[in-house]
């Protein structure tokens, strides 16, 4: 059986997440994943590949163990409106999978207002994909960074980050977030990454939200671009 990674154990989302949460990761798939489904969840991905069925299982297994650490007992998580999990009362998380990786981050809401994560393969975009995500002020970062760390994925990192803002936008508002309402921008000094809203923000205690902060790191960078994992979250933290 793969071990879940969290409670204090180094992991992609390691040094990336706020005070208040707590984490659960796997790197590979236990072998009877599909049998931790709830009858509700199962009937779900009843006619969806192996793949999907797996991935959906494991993450959803992450999602139940963080849980348990903040004493929430196990219960169905079912997607809502747009896909986006429906996390028991008080509760607010983000889930992330991909290709040899799942992730789950869940918190009280006293802790977080709200919070979006994201992992990726550590390698270069689909061919076509930069061009329709991305700004051109946010393709002159790329440039900028690519020439400085050429060892990181910087187009996948910033796909990531607009991912990580969209999971975080999504509670507070229930509308999409278009890829071209948000400028993403890195501080490669200091693993920080600033969405800034081309679009009015939610408000969230009285104050209206301009742009939303994080934090990305990257596993298997000293192997070179196209191996591991990149990772973003996006948190929005109480006043």
């Amino acid at each position: 059986m793969a071990a879940a990674v969290g409670g204090g154990v180094a992991g992609l989302l390691e040094g990336l997440l706020p005070s208040g949460t707590e984490v659960c990761e796997l790197f590979a798939d236990p072998d009877d994943i599909t049998s931790t489904l709830f009858p509700e969840e199962a009937e779900l991905v009843a006619g969806a590949v192996d793949k999907r069925r797996r991935e959906f299982a494991a993450v959803r297994l992450c999602a139940r163990t963080a849980l348990a650490r903040l004493g929430v007992a196990p219960a169905p998580i079912l997607p809502g409106e747009r896909g986006a999990p429906g996390w028991p009362d008080g509760i607010v998380g983000s889930m992330t999978h991909c290709d040899g990786y799942r992730g789950a981050v869940v918190a009280r809401s006293s802790a977080v207002v709200s919070i979006g994560v994201d992992a990726e393969p550590h390698g270069p975009l689909p061919e076509g994909v930069e061009e329709s995500v991305m700004l051109p002020e946010e393709r002159a970062t790329l440039a900028r960074l690519a020439a400085r760390r050429p060892d990181i994925s910087w187009d996948r990192l910033m796909f990531s980050a607009k991912e990580s803002v969209y999971k975080a936008w999504f509670p507070l508002t229930g509308r999409w977030l278009d890829f071209s309402e948000c400028v993403i921008d890195f501080d490669a000094d200091r693993g920080t990454l600033t969405g800034t809203l081309l679009v009015p923000g939610p408000v969230v205690e009285g104050a209206r939200i301009e742009r939303f902060s994080g934090r990305w790191g990257v596993r298997g960078a000293d192997q070179g671009a196209g191996r591991g994992h990149v990772a973003t979250v996006v948190a929005v933290m109480p006043r």
